[in-house]
């Protein structure tokens, strides 16, 4: 997520009406004290000067980043974040998902057992007679007239069936495939967690950031209102020019402005934390932490750093899950072309039993066991081609580990570069600022002595701002800076 610098241009829009500016009082004179003989420009009316702006002070809403007790904190929106976060809930469906296959392949471990229960309706007919009773003895005329019909035939039978050769040849394999992907996609579960975390967290910094820049944008208005009394006060004396006096009413505008677009980025910024939250606009938000304190420095060097992440980043261990996977889904796909064994088992419960002849009208048992081999060449070269698409699909997933590994590496090396640039600006910010705040006491002092212009004044004003944004910024961009280390590192997902 992009840190919003939401008036990154203020101190250009401030600076840039320098380039108007006239040529100073005292260097339009022989010396640098002016004389009391005002120029033909400041000797104008104040009468023909447009109707003049509002150049009382703007209060300062100080408590935009004021801590308050129960407010959100970092740690609170990253939970939240985590667990509302829909990429977060379809991977533990995906998780789920991968649990299911896993109980599915377990069960091809058991025999498998059918049962059958049937009823069957035959038609009546009389059958024809075999032989010719005359030519039997006594005893046997009763055969003559052939087998009798039994019209209404049941059924109940059970069978079993053992895979022997598929227990070591498929089935193993499919099982532990199965419970490989479920590691992969636990992995992914805790990933999409540690990632909606992290974003979360840079939201929330963000949008203090945002907030902050509210209290800049109006510091730099006030600023610019001081300014334009200034330069009213000089243009009085005789000491500046009309032109001076106008340049500051378009400043005033333009910082004005300026606030009412810093508020609507600082609106952008609660709703996207809102949407990280996902929070209701009805439910309040004030910040539980601040800007004002300094982070602790971060330990270690860029390699530690870079093994840590390459051995600890839970995405290539979920591609090393997934890779074992696949290679044992190759095994079983290539094993299902080989001659299959199997034993099996059927008991009958009929009436009439087919299997007794001649048939009689009642129930009567049977049984029967045996075994089977079984082999088809169509299998054996559909199974070796199936193969071969699964070995470049474990290529393939290779190459996009060693990719992953890469990006994980230049990660590192960017979030680590970014937390000590960050630390170095947290220091060299406060110094920017303090020089930016005495730059502009004394610049605002020698235009009011007519010394200097009100160019110069502008000047000062425009670093005055720019030093307090780069020290909100560099705030907030140090705590960013390790969230996203963290990130990279993997350590937010191994908590």
């Amino acid at each position: 997520m992009r840190t919003i610098r939401p008036i990154a241009a203020l101190g250009i829009l401030v600076a840039s009406t320098a380039l108007y500016a006239e040529p100073s009082f005292a260097q339009r004179t022989s010396t640098q004290t002016p004389t009391p003989s005002p120029s033909p420009t400041a000797s104008a009316s104040p009468s023909t000067l447009p109707p003049p702006a509002s150049v009382a002070p703007v209060e300062v809403p100080q408590d935009l980043l004021r801590a308050v007790s129960g407010g959100l904190t970092n740690d609170q929106v990253g939970v939240r974040a985590a667990s509302t976060s829909y990429a977060s809930k379809a991977a533990l469906e995906n998780l789920r998902s991968a649990a299911a296959r896993v109980d599915q392949a377990w069960s091809a471990f058991l025999p498998r057992i059918t049962a059958l229960g049937r009823y069957t309706r035959v038609s009546n007919f009389t059958p024809p007679n075999l032989f010719d009773p005359s030519t039997l003895p006594p005893a046997f005329q009763t055969l003559a007239g052939g087998f009798p019909v039994i019209v209404n035939n049941y059924l109940l039978q059970a069978s079993i069936a053992v895979p022997i050769s598929d227990y070591f040849l498929r089935i193993a394999q499919g099982y532990t495939a199965a419970g490989h992907t479920q590691d992969a996609a636990l992995f992914d579960t805790i990933v999409a967690r540690a990632k909606a975390e992290a974003d979360g967290r840079v939201s929330f910094y963000n949008w203090l950031l945002a907030r902050g820049s509210i209290i800049v944008a109006i510091n730099a208005l006030n600023d610019q209102k001081t300014h334009l009394n200034d330069a009213r006060n000089q243009f009085d004396a005789g000491n500046a020019s009309r032109v001076d006096v106008l340049r500051g009413e378009t400043a005033v505008a333009a910082a004005e402005l300026q606030v009412e677009r810093t508020k609507n980025f600082a609106a952008l910024a609660e709703k996207q934390l809102r949407i990280a939250l996902h929070a209701e606009d009805s439910e309040p938000i004030v910040p539980g932490e601040a800007l004002d304190t300094v982070p602790p420095p971060f330990q270690g060097n860029l390699k530690q750093l870079t093994s840590e992440a390459t051995r600890g980043r839970l995405e290539l261990k979920s591609m090393d899950a997934s890779l074992r996977a696949l290679k044992d889904q190759t095994t079983a796909t290539h094993n299902a072309g080989l001659p299959q064994i199997s034993a099996f088992a059927d008991g009958i419960y009929a009436n009439p039993n087919p299997r007794r002849i001649p048939a009689a009208n009642e129930w009567f048992p049977t049984w029967d066991v045996g075994a089977q081999i079984m082999w088809s060449p169509n299998d054996t070269v559909a199974q070796a081609s199936a193969g071969r698409d699964m070995e470049a699909r474990i290529a393939q997933l290779e190459a996009q580990r060693d990719s992953t590994r890469d990006g994980i590496e230049l990660e590192v090396t960017q979030a680590f570069q970014a937390t000590k640039e960050s630390d170095v600006a947290l220091e060299s910010t406060k110094r920017e600022l303090a020089s930016a705040e005495e730059a502009y006491r004394v610049a605002r002092e020698l235009f009011n002595n007519g010394r200097v212009t009100s160019s110069t004044l502008t000047d000062a004003e425009a670093e005055l701002t720019r030093a307090r944004l780069d020290a909100l910024t560099s705030s907030a961009n140090a705590r960013i800076a390790r969230i996203r280390l963290e990130h990279a590192l993997g350590r937010d997902a191994r908590r």
